[in-house]
């Protein structure tokens, strides 16, 4: 697949079973994130891995941090669910560096920038994923244990694994409707 037609038949997909990229592809998709736009050469980004064990300790982290917001039972008993929706799911985080330059805003756009780069060379292998947010992007039991500082983020959960469904395409957009020229 060339750049072009991944980037322009490029997009998520929420039903994602095993295989998951095996060692190779990884390393391919981690080389990929490394290559993400960063100004000042901070590299602000952390990513934690999780296949197998790894899964059930993110969904275990999931459900105490539901249990310690008050949230409802039914997302109690969902929490330890979540990771387990595809055979692996890369955190992304960014490690804030304080910089004269470069804003935080600036930093976390660099890690958004690795996880498409990573959504995009896991696709070119043949596999498919979906960059997910949601309450444990935000949430402060997560983030305390993922060991993160009180200015660092997760900027998102890439999903990735083998397609369970057949997608169509997805609906193509009128550029016109998103740019304006200034000539």
């Amino acid at each position: 697949m060339d750049a072009l037609e991944l980037l322009l038949n490029r997009h998520s997909q929420p039903r994602l079973t095993a295989p998951a990229p095996d060692a190779e592809a990884l390393l391919n998709i981690q080389k990929a994130a490394l290559k993400a736009p960063d100004h000042a050469a901070l590299r602000p980004w952390r990513y934690i891995v999780c296949e197998g064990d790894g899964l059930k300790k993110l969904g275990d982290l999931f459900e105490q941090a539901a249990i310690e917001s008050g949230m409802s039972d039914r997302d109690i008993d969902r929490a330890p669910e979540l990771p387990k929706r595809a055979p692996m799911v890369i955190v992304a985080i960014t490690k804030y560096k304080d910089h004269p330059k470069v804003p935080q805003v600036e930093q976390v756009a660099s890690t958004a920038c690795a996880i498409m780069a990573m959504q995009m060379a896991a696709m070119a292998q043949g596999f498919q994923g979906i960059w997910r947010t949601g309450a444990y992007a935000f949430n402060d039991y997560v983030k305390k244990g993922l060991d993160l500082d009180i200015d660092d983020e997760i900027v998102g959960f890439l999903y990735l694994g083998t397609s369970a469904v057949s997608m169509g395409d997805k609906p193509s957009l009128n550029p016109d409707d998103y740019f304006e020229y200034w000539r």
